[in-house]
């Protein structure tokens, strides 16, 4: 099988690359090197084939696709973001590009896609109020509330502070930043062209990615990546809130296989079928907690917990990866406790 990747050298690229040439795949990679990405160009085996290029480009798009199987689209602009003067680019990054491939494979006649989603489709996650199995949706966090150190969303009914749980794929979509409109509008797209092509997308929503190569010192990094910047300076990593944001932190690699068992299902799943899957390890764990073991594992200073906060962040958002392992049998195989440790002297990406 021979599979095109776009962003093919980034952080989850490389690694899908990697994977896929290990199971014998010919692999192709999309990627335009984006300054704000790579601090450097990424080495990658001799026979892989990279063609250097911008998503949005549809004269290098139709080269990129020809005598492909499958896509797995990873090209994005992610993380939160500076400020809402970042819209611009996310728009034209993810969705526009987004837009573009799906076009140029339907010249190509290419019908299988994996796309990289993410947990921030959902917002905040599921919640239930005291004493009740009822699913409620809280109302957006108040100012007020925040400043006053309290984190935990409320019913909007009541008023009362929810406890939060697990979601799975059927939960309402409820994206609360631009980073995750723009994501949710991929999926959207995908679902469109699926209808009217008759191709498979299989919908990635990958929860907290972390693991070797991450990029470093960047607004646009991960919390795990922030936090291990800082340890690397000697610095303690800083905590928003207090610590106790719930997430599921999942491994790179796992990551990976998850890609490549999805394009195994668009393979079989049959025509004009679009599902998304929460690729997740499970686990459960704070984000003050997170901080803790990379703290304790490099030997670095402990965390310290800012009380500060982000209009755009949600407060807990964990989830049930079932899915995935029953309709194509992937499981995530790094419990976060162990790769995390490890995660903690492991190289980042400049």
């Amino acid at each position: 099988m021979r599979i095109l990747i776009t962003g093919g050298t980034g952080f989850i690229g490389t690694r899908i690359v990697e994977a896929a040439r290990a199971r014998g795949d010919e692999v192709r990679v999309l990627d335009s090197f984006r300054d704000d990405v790579h601090g450097g160009t990424p080495v990658l085996h001799p026979d892989v084939e990279v063609i250097r290029g911008d998503v949005r480009d549809a004269e290098v798009l139709d080269r990129a696709l020809r005598g492909v199987d499958a896509v797995s689209h990873q090209a994005a602009k992610v993380g939160l973001g500076v400020d809402f003067a970042d819209a611009p680019d996310y728009v034209s990054s993810n969705v526009l590009a987004t837009a573009e491939l799906l076009a140029a494979m339907r010249r190509a006649r290419v019908g299988r896609l994996v796309l990289a989603s993410s947990m921030v489709v959902y917002g905040e996650g599921r919640y239930t109020s005291s004493g009740s199995d009822h699913a409620v949706v809280p109302a957006a966090r108040r100012r007020a509330d925040l400043d006053a150190g309290v984190f935990d969303p409320r019913d909007p009914v009541t008023g009362e502070l929810l406890l939060p749980g697990l979601i799975d794929e059927e939960t309402p979509v409820d994206p609360r930043n631009v980073y995750a409109t723009t994501k949710l509008a991929q999926e959207h797209l995908a679902g469109n062209w699926a209808r009217e092509t008759g191709g498979t997308v299989a919908a990635l929503r990958y929860h907290n990615v972390y693991g070797p190569g991450m990029p470093r010192d960047t607004p646009y990094a991960g919390v795990a990546s922030l936090f291990r910047s800082s340890l690397e300076r000697g610095e303690a990593p800083r905590v928003f809130e207090d610590g106790g944001q719930r997430r599921d932190f999942v491994h790179v690699d796992d990551v990976a296989g998850a890609n490549l068992a999805a394009v195994g299902w668009v393979g079989n799943a049959g025509d004009g079928v679009a599902r998304a899957f929460n690729v997740a390890s499970g686990h459960v764990v704070t984000i003050g907690e997170v901080a803790a073991l990379l703290s304790d594992a490099a030997s670095g200073p402990a965390p310290i917990v800012t009380g500060e906060y982000r209009l755009g962040d949600v407060r807990h958002i964990t989830a049930s990866a079932e899915r995935a392992a029953s309709e194509w049998g992937w499981r995530a195989q790094v419990e976060p406790g162990r790769g995390l440790r490890e995660f903690a002297t492991a190289p980042l990406r400049a």
